[in-house]
């Protein structure tokens, strides 16, 4: 095996198709000393499955293995069977810094147990625009300072617990309109009001972040041609030389559309290293990873990737894994931290308007979407025949569904003196149909919190659709909770 390929594979991070380890991906891993992998809910089944999963990685990767997933909370987690966290948001309502350090200890506590050792949160993006497609309730709110407070809080948390965290989206991915996913977003503002906002998070957190993560955005002020991900003026330049950051840089997912159908998988791994991330996320296809190492292992013979960077990348990766091992423990503290996040979702319950609730045993109707579906970057949304049989506990429920809100006419609902909910259980805003056209008696907002703004109707907010968060609207609505959450952006 070519000593290039080998750093070249401990430069990257990869993913699985399946959930188990097959004896082509083990000796893919093995050959080329991948040390990275990243699970996602395709990889998992239940706990028992997923930690002989993760003890057979550990097994082909070594004592440095880094095993990594998003579970941020709210509808970004990929473990759904263990205590569901508030979403970061959630945590912003109800403003409170102990809570946030107990929910991520919690998460750590969990995840530690299946054999992770890297999480991919928190969020240090500002939510500053209500038609952000990606962020939204992921964010801790709009305000540098208390957003920046409550996710190190969340991070002290995870530590404590043996789990390192990842800030993302360095630099700021809270004020786009366009989904990396899908195609490559501009921030153009000037750098003073950078400065002030999207910077300001990871700034401050740089001294104790291991980790942070790249977004794959345009920053024309700092670089006009490349992306942060790809951006040496932005990595180098500003993290490591400006900021003096001395963590983990890893990009966030290379076959996102805004890199991969842009610049090739391999070349923008290439790209991304020499610019200055510690470890390109090579997910995609076996092919993409392959072509990823191919190119980079040329890199380093060629010395566009010179011995000396590959080292010092090597090295803080190497940190990282000794000081954040893998190394699964008992999970004796389930029934306590189930408590835990319900409380915290109960907290974070938020009111907009007059909103009334109707008696006990009242006639209802529940008018909902058809489907819920994953957008590839969080969980699928809660069904409607759940939400109805939750609803059902308190009420004689009529449910309603549609499969566009654009096409949905709200006119065609019976009058029939029945107490009307909509519930939004999707991410993506409502268009100008629904604005203009539906009058629900309350709106129970599930998932994107700027859904509220949407629908000219009082609303419950819960910045997450988890079943503890159904049960804390299930224990306002029978007047047992109050709603104290109050909003952490703007609009509210």
């Amino acid at each position: 095996m070519n000593d290039s390929r080998q750093l070249a594979g401990q430069l990257i991070m990869v993913r699985l198709a399946g959930t188990e380890l097959d004896a082509a991906s083990a000796a893919f891993l093995k050959a080329n000393r991948v040390r990275g992998v990243c699970l996602f809910r395709q990889n998992m089944v239940d706990a028992e499955q997923l930690a002989r999963l993760t003890f057979e990685l550990r097994a082909a990767m070594g004592p440095e293995a880094l095993i990594a997933l998003d579970q941020e909370g709210g509808a970004v987690v990929r473990s759904t069977w263990v205590p569901a966290p508030p979403s970061a948001m959630a945590l912003g309502a109800a403003d409170d810094l102990p809570l946030a350090r107990d929910v991520g200890a919690a998460v750590a506590r969990a995840v530690k147990a299946l054999g992770f050792n890297w999480n991919f949160a928190p969020v240090l993006d500002l939510n500053n625009n209500p038609h952000n497609p990606v962020i939204a309730e992921r964010s801790f709110g709009a305000d540098p300072r208390r957003a920046t407070e409550l996710a190190m809080a969340w991070m002290e948390g995870s530590h404590s617990e043996g789990v390192a965290c990842c800030v993302k989206h360095f630099p700021g991915h809270g004020d786009t309109s366009v989904d990396s996913h899908r195609d490559l977003p501009t921030v153009d503002k000037p750098l003073a009001e950078l400065e002030q906002f999207e910077f300001a998070p990871f700034r401050m957190a740089a001294p104790h972040a291991p980790a942070m993560m790249t977004a794959h955005i345009v920053y024309p002020t700092l670089d006009a041609k490349f992306p942060a991900t790809m951006s040496r003026r932005i990595l180098t330049g500003l993290l490591r030389e400006e900021w003096d950051y001395r963590g983990v840089i890893i990009t966030d997912a290379m076959d996102m559309h805004a890199i991969a159908h842009r610049y090739g998988a391999g070349h923008a791994a290439v790209m991304a290293l020499a610019a200055g991330a510690d470890m390109v996320m090579a997910l995609g296809t076996p092919d993409i990873q392959e072509e990823t190492i191919a190119a980079i292992a040329a890199a380093i013979d060629a010395g566009t990737l010179s011995a000396q960077d590959v080292a010092a990348r090597l090295q803080r990766l190497s940190e990282l894994a000794r000081r954040y091992p893998c190394q699964p423990r008992a999970y004796l503290e389930e029934a306590g931290d189930r408590a835990l996040m319900a409380d915290g979702w109960r907290r974070a319950l938020t009111v907009r308007g007059d909103a009334c609730r109707p008696a006990a045993g009242a006639k209802v109707r529940l008018v909902v979407r058809q489907d819920v579906v994953s957008d590839g970057v969080s969980e699928a949304g809660v069904p409607a025949a759940a939400l109805a049989a939750s609803l059902g506990r308190l009420y004689d429920v009529d449910t309603v569904t549609y499969r566009d809100a654009e096409t949905f006419d709200w006119n065609t609902l019976p009058a029939d003196g029945r107490f009307t909910f909509l519930a939004s259980t999707a991410r993506l805003r409502y268009g100008p149909h629904a604005r203009a056209n539906w009058h629900p008696d309350l709106h129970l907002a599930l998932w994107n919190p700027y859904q509220a703004l949407d629908i000219d109707a009082p609303a419950l907010i819960t910045y997450g659709f988890a079943a503890p968060a159904l049960d804390a609207v299930n224990a306002w609505l029978a007047g047992e909770l109050e709603a104290r959450g109050c909003s952490p952006v703007a609009g509210f």
